[in-house]
């Protein structure tokens, strides 16, 4: 009993953040008295328009750099884009890729330029970041209120009304908007697919060539997994019922518990069997799956639940790109260049040691955090369907990086897992806090003042957690030895 206890206060004590933000989530819920069905909808669209973004600052974070503050500069590199893809007016997908195509070498000579700033002040590259941000934001503003169109050639009206200066706010709508969102399912399965095929050649293809030994199963793996999403993207068309619930380009919640649950079941059955044939005996996260999986098709026969699940509706695009943000997170540690990015941010000495060149990995570590955020704000703001075409970039910042802080994460580590749950418990508490303001105090303008204080708050509560669980840590260690 006692062992299970201290298990469990280890377990609380290590996720503590976690907790504590769960606890004001549902505390702010019980206030606010609004419907869960409500909140689910509104959590499940900002995670879909705001993942990505926290997705851009886990692998500079590994590199030693801490939190990315310098993300805002991604963010104008896809803003500067959209100003010349709706001034020539493309639209649509085509619309969105091109920016895309503008915005990743102005996001790499930005992060370029960061990374510079980074490798000459070690040691403060959060406070560097944070100031710099502050900086890139004066510099974009002199540009579209004065430099495009008053020294750049630039005669949009929709854009400059004046002849100079952007006007504050544009419409999305008939060119950016749900561009990325508007692709089905099935159109997702097939470019998933594609790449999942074309990513276990080329790097079996590139292992070989170095005279590496190739993961001959995962190359394997990724084959079968990408066939299987190819044939179903391309063959679920032409039957009615999976036209019918894939076709679209919304996925409603119901649907996907249920499928998912269903593979969840069946990948776990065929795990536990093939493992007793191997006679192994670990098979609490096999079981642990199942048992998720049928609890996900449980709730879509619940009235209670089947209500939540059918209030929600998933971008399926946006959606297949997160789970490809993860995915290049996860692979590029595995590569040569990101176990040096690890290397140099446990330890530059040693890094330096090993014959790593630290500068240049660090620049690479920020170029690529810059290019996914970039790309990441272009996903938010063709979710959003409007454009502060002066202010838009000012908190992106600083709402990612209280996101990944809030799921766990720490100025040393973040994870995938840290992101995804960052995310959820953030912007529910986003969602809900101002209601239960507004709830207490009887003032809906307060909401505003309410959210700028969580994002502050949650930065702030989180580092000095992280910080007493250092010191606790190292108060161990040294009662330990004593």
């Amino acid at each position: 009993m006692n062992k299970l206890l201290n298990s469990l206060k280890k377990a609380i004590f290590d996720n503590k953040v976690i907790a504590l933000f769960v606890v004001l989530c549902v505390a702010c819920m019980a206030i606010a008295e609004t419907s869960v069905s409500y909140i689910a909808a509104e959590v499940f669209s900002r995670f879909s328009r705001n993942a990505c973004l926290v997705l851009s600052l886990i692998i500079p974070c590994l590199a030693g750099l801490g939190m990315n503050f310098g993300i805002v500069v991604g963010a104008i590199a896809a803003q500067i884009s959209i100003f010349f893809v709706v001034h020539f007016g493309f639209t649509g997908l085509g619309g969105f890729m091109l920016c895309v195509l503008i915005s990743t070498p102005l996001a790499i000579f930005f992060g370029w330029l960061v990374g510079k700033l980074y490798n000459n002040t070690k040691g403060a590259e959060m406070i560097a970041g944070l100031i710099l941000g502050f900086f890139a934001a004066g510099l974009y503003r002199l540009f579209v209120l004065y430099i495009l169109g008053g020294v750049i050639p630039f005669d949009d009206p929709n854009l400059l009304p004046r002849g100079f200066g952007l006007r504050n706010a544009y419409d999305l709508t008939g060119s950016l908007k749900y561009a990325l969102d508007d692709i089905s399912f099935l159109n997702v399965c097939v470019v998933i697919g594609i790449i999942a095929i074309v990513a276990a050649v080329v790097t079996s293809a590139y292992a070989k060539k170095k005279g590496q030994t190739v993961d001959k199963n995962g190359a394997m793996k990724k084959v079968v997994i990408g066939a299987a999403a190819l044939v179903f993207g391309i063959v679920g068309r032409f039957i009615p019922m999976v036209n019918l619930l894939f076709g679209s380009s919304r996925l409603i919640l119901t649907d996907v518990a249920l499928f998912g649950g269903l593979a969840l079941i069946v990948y776990a059955v065929i795990k536990i069997l093939l493992s007793l044939k191997k006679g192994e005996k670990k098979l609490g996260k096999l079981i642990a799956m199942a048992v998720a999986g049928v609890l996900l098709m449980a709730g879509t026969v619940i009235p209670a639940v089947r209500e939540i699940y059918q209030a929600v509706q998933l971008p399926s695009a946006a959606y297949g790109v997160i789970v490809l943000f993860c995915f290049f997170n996860n692979w590029i540690m595995e590569t040569r260049l990101g176990q040096n990015m690890r290397t140099v941010g446990q330890n530059r000495g040693v890094a330096t040691s090993a014959g790593i060149n630290v500068d240049k990995t660090r620049i690479i570590a920020t170029c690529i955090s810059t290019v996914l955020a970039a790309w990441g704000q272009l996903i938010f703001l063709q979710n959003l369907g409007t454009f502060n075409t002066v202010q838009q970039q000012d908190n992106v910042g600083l709402y990612s990086i209280a996101a990944i802080l809030v799921g766990g994460a720490t100025v040393q580590k973040a994870t995938n897992r840290h992101a995804v749950i960052g995310v959820i418990l953030f912007h529910t508490l986003f969602v809900v806090a101002p209601l239960a303001a507004t709830k207490i105090v009887g003032d809906s303008a307060i909401s505003e003042y309410i959210r700028m204080f969580i994002s502050y708050g949650v930065i702030a509560v989180s580092l000095a957690l992280h910080a007493w669980k250092t010191v606790a840590k190292k108060d161990d260690k040294k009662a330990n030895a004593e």
